[in-house]
């Protein structure tokens, strides 16, 4: 299929920004702003244009989701809609905006809600510092359909979590299932928005993580 030429100036910047994309840089490679504003010269905001593909489907990682990026460079992992097409230029989502921002940061209490790391904090075993950021959580919803909402967690969680979805249908049926005592305690954690974790507990999730020569080494020393 031949594609329209991304110099058209007929075209908006976001549908040149996108051909430029596919046609240019190519999937999997990595660019520059400054190799934006070569490509778009005299073009004011350029750049917000290629952010803007990402509320189409189109992914675009920072050194947020791939440590191997440098503060400037930014990745084309994979085309979403094409927006030079007549109809697709539809929005598939909304910018979050840094009102909507604080507001989620705030309710999830400034943790990463897949990991429950703080920013600023380092990742086990390394010297990598967590930063937050809001990610949409596609959950599945009881009465059927889906509905995304958004989510504060980690760059190294969105990496490794992208495209999972929740199913609050199969957590309800679990829930279901517990006994009184069982219930109550977890409607204690939820109001706390925080459990206390026992000695053995952490020890165990320390445990888990261990190679498995490792884990045969702590399991005989334990006997």
């Amino acid at each position: 299929m031949n594609l329209p030429s991304w110099t058209d100036p007929k075209l908006g910047t976001m549908k040149r920004a996108a051909l430029w994309l596919v046609t240019v840089v190519g999937e999997g490679n990595v660019f520059t702003k400054e190799d934006v504003k070569g490509a778009f010269p005299g073009v004011s905001q350029a750049d917000r244009r290629v952010r803007d593909l990402r509320d189409h489907g189109w992914q675009i990682d920072t050194n947020r989701e791939d440590a191997a990026l440098g503060q400037h460079e930014q990745r084309f992992v994979k085309q979403g809609l094409p927006v030079w097409e007549p109809g697709k230029a539809a929005k598939s989502g909304v910018s979050i905006t840094q009102t909507q921002r604080r507001e989620v940061l705030t309710r999830d209490g400034h943790l990463c809600r897949s990991c429950g790391i703080a920013p600023g904090e380092t990742y086990a075993g390394s010297y990598e510092a967590a930063q937050l950021d809001i990610a949409r959580r596609t959950v599945k919803q009881p009465a059927g359909g889906e509905v995304v909402e958004l989510v504060a967690e980690c760059n190294r969680c969105r990496v490794g979590g992208r495209g999972q979805a929740a199913d609050l249908t199969a957590i309800l049926s679990r829930a279901s299932r517990l006994g009184s005592l069982e219930r109550s305690l977890l409607l204690r954690w939820i109001d706390q928005d925080k459990r206390e974790f026992s000695a053995a507990e952490e020890l165990w999730a320390v445990y888990r993580t261990l190679p498995a020569d490792s884990r045969a080494k702590f399991r005989e020393a334990l006997s």
